[in-house]
């Protein structure tokens, strides 16, 4: 196989064996190089029968490119295409973990893995229970000034405490504290901390509501994945032997304890590579994620430091835009203890004329705007720019990146008003495949078992969602869900007669006419499902779909899973509905490799969209690229510095004292369990620290927002909702350097 590798690329193929670490610039082709790593060490014939390489990565559309990348490179060394190697996002590893050995950890077999909407939904539940319970818990730390406290009570302070919550709940399953521990701790504190003790008791209430579903979140997972191999040892030796070597993507954002699990299962002797950029570090604020593992790895005397520094991408002169704000960063930033904000290498364009060339150099088509504008006046002036430039650029790609959803929404909007082909779907999130097979999983699961009243109740609420509904709708469909569960002879509802109708002793008992006129649209509903059980298998799961899904990505998708199931019975002749409803359930949960149609699936190829403008986030555009990108939103408020002035958007107007309540909390987490008699809490200094840590990660997302474009950048910002935002410093440092004639290219 002729492949033609740069010189840092030799040199990381040719590894064989022990800890590296690869710091790779955006574009420098890192999965390419991974993808080609792993296939290599599968021709080394150094594999036994039972060993794989195991490529851990951060997100499921990952997952598919490294398994078609690597797969090319054996197929096209003559090696079957699917042996060898493993692809796990963490969460996915952390489940084939404690799969091995569930009861090891205190879960049953058939244990459930909520997702973050289900997460989400219990823990808003939980939250709102507790302020009900609670409604002047935080009158302490809302600004006395506040004009309408009641509106606040009622419409920011809930959500407040989700976030604050949310953000408490991940970090004590990163440092594994359980309630009961955290509990004891703070039982031996001699003052004290409000905040620790609010979100205790909405973690114990949270952690209560799964168990009594049967179900652990995916921090849980992670935790208890850990917890098995620490605890059998014949387990980890087992993995450790079947996983000899480990290659890590995306390892900027590893977490704590998805270091200490790939630490684990490598050993003393065993091989792991680590690669990814530092750089590009943008999800650290409030998870557990932190480049600081990857950065501390690289300086490990056993590690061998390599560089992936060429990139092919963008053109001379943005590359030299990148690399200014690392330099700008590194030496003159006036907050030196955010200097170590961005890292080298530096970027370095590929050779000339080598394969993957940087494109032609267009250093007038960088725009750097100091203008001054309205939010509206900058949306204006965007759509007004690329209705100029589209009709000229009919083949080529453009995004508008935001640092905020609503912000995209706002220029969506503004767009479509201009009838300007727009694509928002990186804004919104589609249902993903895992979703639609628990749904079809859940109906084929009670159709398979139709005397369950509890699964009858879970199908009761996909039809009728409770979330996002108007709390009357809310409190009437719960206790329509608790009805049908406590429903003891399931059929006496379905399919009653004239001496056992459930509906008439319920509506003789009181029960209002709109419950009752709810279940019977329910009622046959179900009578019309169950009667497709007598049609084959893909027939049924078509049928079901049609009902339940909207979406052409869902319809489309439930065709796949059809035909799935029935190759899956022609198969097995002897599997019945239980069994077929099983192949959906590993799908669900990430057991069964399944590549559906949403873009969290399949990912996202801006060249599908040439002459269309794409809308995203900055966040959701990383490892993306476009020919010509707008970066707007670049003031002191979505990109703050550190200095007088600037606004951060965790630190709340209603709160008082600009204090940022989850960092506060997780200050307040920290100090519990802390073993330095002298570390005490003190209120503030962990809202000064957050924000220094918010203007690190900012100036990331900077950087990646600027590495999007390929050959044209245009950056502006506005004044921001009260007309008081400014430029940010990262901005006019740029501008300030572009207008030197030894910031424009030669």
């Amino acid at each position: 196989m002729s492949v033609q590798l740069r010189a840092n690329q030799k040199e990381i193929v040719a590894y064989r064996g022990g800890r590296m670490g690869v710091s790779a610039v955006p574009g420098s082709g890192k999965t390419w190089t991974l993808s080609y790593l792993a296939s290599e060490i599968i021709a080394s014939g150094k594999l036994k029968d039972d060993q794989e390489v195991l490529v851990v990565t951060l997100v499921n559309s990952a997952v598919d490119n490294f398994y078609q990348r690597i797969s090319q490179f054996l197929n096209q060394r003559g090696l079957l295409p699917q042996i060898g190697f493993r692809i796990r996002t963490l969460h996915g590893l952390a489940h084939d973990i404690v799969r091995e050995r569930p009861d090891l950890v205190g879960l049953s077999d058939n244990f459930q893995i909520l997702d973050e909407h289900e997460t989400e939904f219990i823990l808003n539940d939980v939250c709102q229970a507790w302020l009900n319970g609670h409604p002047e818990s935080f009158d302490s730390y809302l600004n006395n000034g506040e004009s309408n406290p009641e509106w606040v009570k009622h419409d920011k302070l809930p959500k407040l405490l989700i976030e604050t919550a949310t953000a408490f709940i991940r970090q004590a399953k990163d440092l594994r504290l359980t309630p009961e521990i955290i509990l004891g701790n703070v039982n031996r504190l001699s003052v004290p901390l409000p905040l620790l003790e609010t979100c205790l008791q909405i973690y114990s209430d949270y952690q209560r509501a799964l168990a009594y579903r049967g179900a652990v979140d995916f921090d849980d997972l992670t935790r208890l994945a850990l917890d098995a191999l620490e605890w059998d040892a014949h387990l980890l030796e087992r993995l450790q032997h079947r996983w000899c070597y480990i290659l890590e993507d995306e390892a900027q954002d590893s977490s704590r304890l998805q270091e200490i699990i790939l630490e684990k299962l490598t050993g003393n002797s065993g091989n792991w590579v680590r690669v990814g950029d530092p750089n590009q570090a943008i999800y650290e604020t409030f998870t557990t994620a932190n480049p600081k593992y990857l950065l501390s790895f690289l300086q490990k005397p056993n590690v061998i430091r390599q560089e992936l520094p060429n990139s092919g991408r963008s053109t001379l002169s943005i590359i030299k835009l990148a690399n200014y704000l690392i330099d700008w960063t590194r030496n003159q930033h006036p907050i030196e203890s955010v200097r170590d904000a961005l890292n080298p290498p530096l970027i370095e364009p590929v050779d000339e004329g080598s394969e993957g060339a940087n494109p032609e150099d267009k250093p007038d088509q960088i725009y750097l705007s100091l203008k001054k504008y309205t939010p509206q006046a900058e949306i204006k002036v965007i759509a007004d720019s690329l209705a100029r430039w589209l009709p000229a650029h009919p083949d080529d790609t453009v995004a508008v990146l935001v640092p905020r959803n609503q912000r995209g929404f706002d220029m969506v909007d503004e767009l479509h008003r201009r009838n300007l082909p727009v694509v928002d779907s990186l804004l919104r999130s589609s249902t993903s495949t895992r979703t639609s097979a628990a749904l079809l999983n859940t109906l084929l699961t009670y159709l398979s078992d139709p005397k369950s009243s509890t699964k009858l109740a879970n199908i009761y609420k996909i039809i009728y969602p409770i979330k996002e509904q108007e709390q009357a709708t809310r409190q009437r469909r719960e206790h329509i869900t608790e009805l049908i569960r406590k429903c003891r002879q399931v059929e006496d509802f379905l399919y009653p007669t004239p001496k056992r109708d459930w509906l008439e002793t319920l509506a003789a008992s009181g029960e209002d006419a709109l419950s009752l006129e709810e279940l019977d649209a329910f009622r046959q509903q179900m009578q019309r499902w169950q009667m497709g059980i007598l049609l084959p298998i893909d027939q049924l799961v078509l049928t079901l779909s049609q009902d339940l899904f909207t979406q052409p990505g869902e319809l489309a998708l439930s065709h796949k899973l059809a035909n799935l199931l029935r190759q899956s019975g022609n198969l097995h002749p002897h599997w019945r509905l239980p069994e077929l409803a099983g192949e959906l359930r590993l799908i669900a949960q990430n057991e069964r490799r399944f590549i559906g149609f949403s873009q969290d699936d399949t990912g996202f190829d801006p060249n599908a969209y040439k002459g269309k403008v794409i809308v995203s986030t900055i966040h959701k555009a990383k490892g993306l690229e476009w020919d010509r990108v707008y970066l707007v939103s670049a003031n002191n408020y979505d990109f703050p510095s550190g200095l007088e002035g600037d606004q951060y958007i965790s630190e709340k107007r209603f709160i008082r004292d600009n204090l940022n309540l989850p960092a506060e909390t997780l200050a307040q987490l920290d100090i519990s369990h802390s073993s330095d008699e002298y570390c005490w809490y003190k209120e503030g200094e962990a809202t000064q620290k957050a924000r220094l840590d918010y203007v690190r990660e900012r100036l990331r997302l900077f950087y990646v927002g600027i590495t999007r474009a390929r050959k044209e950048l245009v950056v502006t910002y506005n004044s921001g909702k009260f007309g008081e935002c400014q430029p940010c410093l990262a901005l006019i440092a740029l501008a300030s350097y572009w207008e030197q004639p030894e910031g424009t290219a030669e």
